[in-house]
């Protein structure tokens, strides 16, 4: 008594173009079908050599990244963030991978793989774990101790787990919760909304900060703002780029800037290129900037320095 609309992802292969073997011809259309899923879902795709080269490459460089991440082989690097004046705040820590198989690997390439494969979990545990040992032992900057900023995952925020890994990585490291503060996107929010609150509620109760990353280019989730429990908003740098001119290029910057005020949020704008853009932001009320104009992300050990040079 129901009308069912049912949508298929169809992958296809060729007898005998792609092979005599009737289960290789099986097995190399089914490699297509889940090349079609990934583009979208309710497509068809032929199978071709080069999507067979694609998935051979996907499964040396998941097994490269889970050694990778058993001999402790990935890295944290630090790029600082600062107030109007130019006075560094803190740090957002993120994870690189140079391989000694695949070379240096780009986030954007191993980090949606880790979230497909679930390696994300161990990934993140390591990032949070190192970043609050090194900032705490960052020095007072007049007489502030400067914060870390770490970025979780969506498959971390599901875990029932997650507020006991914080707590055990601030008591392990001795960093003052008020100096950690975890960041989240806006399409993370909107997956289970009432999750997410009873989530970040737990981490709020143990002292660190809640922050939005590349507020404005997700799902909007304005109607959620009042109710999560957020003291940042990260405006994206797809937005800070060349908002010096004005005019259109400047309007959702300043919207972002006004909202976030308005409901008492720190703004920090990412991805700072030009001192143009860093003066304009500031004018509207941004109180902390982060990019290339003050420093590219750098390793643990060169902090000291750029403190040094920073506060001389």
């Amino acid at each position: 008594g129901h009308a069912l609309r049912i949508n298929c992802s169809i992958g296809v292969s060729v007898y005998p173009d792609d092979t005599h073997d009737v289960d290789v011809l099986l097995r190399v259309a089914d490699v297509a079908m889940y090349h079609a899923k990934k583009t979208g879902k309710g497509q068809y795709h032929f199978y071709t050599r080069d999507l067979n080269q694609i998935v051979q490459d996907r499964f040396v460089l998941e097994n490269a990244l889970q050694g990778a991440i058993e001999r402790n082989e990935l890295t944290v690097v630090y790029q600082p963030k600062v107030d109007a004046s130019s006075r560094v705040q803190g740090f957002e820590a993120l994870v690189r991978w140079n391989s000694a198989g695949q070379g240096l690997v780009t986030p954007d390439r191993f980090i949606p793989l880790a979230e497909e494969t679930g390696q994300i979990l161990a990934i993140g545990e390591q990032v949070l774990y190192a970043a609050c040992r090194t900032a705490a032992s960052w020095p007072l900057i007049d007489g502030q101790a400067l914060s870390v900023a770490v970025n979780l995952s969506a498959r971390q925020l599901k875990e029932p787990g997650l507020p006991a890994v914080v707590a055990d990585a601030l008591a392990v490291s001795g960093l003052p919760p008020e100096c950690l503060e975890l960041e989240i996107t806006e399409s993370m929010i909107m997956g289970d909304v009432e999750h997410t609150i009873r989530v970040l509620k737990s981490i709020k109760a143990l002292g660190v900060r809640i922050a939005v990353d590349d507020f404005g280019t997700g799902y909007s989730s304005l109607s959620y703002l009042q109710r999560l429990p957020i003291d940042t908003l990260k405006i994206d740098r797809s937005f800070v780029s060349g908002c010096d001119r004005g005019g259109k290029a400047m309007a959702i910057p300043h919207a972002i800037i006004f909202l976030g005020r308005s409901l008492n949020l720190h703004i920090v704008a990412e991805g700072v290129e030009t001192t143009a853009e860093k003066d304009v932001l500031a004018v509207c009320g941004c109180n902390e900037f982060q990019g290339y104009l003050f420093s590219r992300p750098m390793q643990a050990a060169a902090v000291a320095d750029y403190l040094e040079g920073a506060t001389s």
